[in-house]
């Protein structure tokens, strides 16, 4: 048993090249929507380029609300598919069904057999720093500010339990209920920790609530581009759909780093300092950010 049976040999680079272009036009058609809601909710007072300007920094701000909620719901997805393939391998093994296994793997079976609790620990561990590698470093997104990050994070969690619930409704064979007693209670200690305050709890939910659309708009791609990658026997049924699922998040977030290097480029190609300065509106969040700035980091690489 290995890492290759959960690999559909269909799925060539032809079909991945396919899925990835459909993947592309739903994350396309989220950012059309996200650009419209930023147009609906602009002060309709700004004029000129003030308007052009702020309308630019409030579709980046959701437009990296959402990448955001992919990235964690990315990231937590790894935790939940790695713990489905490592016990179902685990399972395969004590019926005697497992086949040959290598050095690694049999370290690995030794491991979850006498300390699965710690290695469901370690692996959630690693899901929080790959978030963090991959919103900080891979596809730095530096308008949203951390306190945002947490809780678009914990919302990961929220909605991984969602898509986990589902599965288990539609009779998936594999047992989830360990992963989400374990984001439930991440979930209760993000809101209820030893020191917090009601007002500490009614401001977590007041910023659940502010982010909730791009939980909902995360869920729909998640679903929609699912159904079809199975529907068009591009992911296995076979081998649990939480597998197949991951596959998406894996397509989706290759997407988003590809437009956040198009953007980047198109930014380091069209600003104007000058005219963003003088279009800024008198706006405290605005003031402390110039028009998608993160990427004026990279500019240190040139010297």
């Amino acid at each position: 048993m290995s890492i290759k049976s959960y690999i559909n040999p269909d799925f060539t680079w032809d079909k991945k090249m396919i899925f990835f272009l459909m993947v592309s036009a739903a994350i396309g058609i989220s950012l059309g929507l996200i650009y419209l809601a930023s147009m609906f909710v602009l002060d309709k007072k700004l004029t000129g380029h003030t308007k052009v300007f702020a309308l630019r920094d409030a579709f980046v701000d959701k437009s990296q609300r959402l990448f955001e909620m992919i990235i964690a719901g990315t990231s937590v997805m790894s935790f939940s598919c790695s713990y489905v393939v490592i016990n179902h391998v685990y399972t395969l093994v004590q019926s005697g069904a497992g086949g040959h296994l290598n050095h690694y793997e049999r370290i690995m079976i030794k491991m979850w057999s006498e300390g699965k609790d710690f290695m469901l620990l370690l692996l959630i561990l690693c899901s929080c720093v790959l978030n963090t590698v991959l919103d900080t470093l891979i596809i730095p997104l530096k308008r949203i500010t951390k306190e945002e990050k947490a809780t678009i994070r914990m919302m990961a969690m929220f909605y991984v339990i969602i898509i986990l619930m589902y599965l288990n409704i539609i009779g998936d064979e594999s047992q989830y209920s360990p992963v989400m007693m374990y984001y439930f209670g991440l979930m209760i200690g993000r809101f209820v920790y030893f020191d917090a305050s009601l007002k500490d709890f009614l401001i977590a939910l007041k910023n659940m609530f502010l982010n909730s659309p791009y939980l909902l708009l995360a869920i729909v791609l998640t679903w929609l581009l699912s159904v079809l990658g199975f529907g068009m026997g591009f992911l296995l049924e076979r081998n649990y759909y939480i597998v197949g699922i991951f596959y998406t998040h894996l397509f989706m977030l290759a997407c988003i780093f590809v437009v956040h290097i198009a953007w980047m480029i198109h930014h380091r190609l069209t600003r104007r300092p000058g005219i963003e300065e003088a279009a800024k509106p008198d706006d405290e969040h605005l003031d402390d950010y110039d028009e998608y700035n993160d990427y004026n980091d990279y500019d240190d690489y040139d010297e």
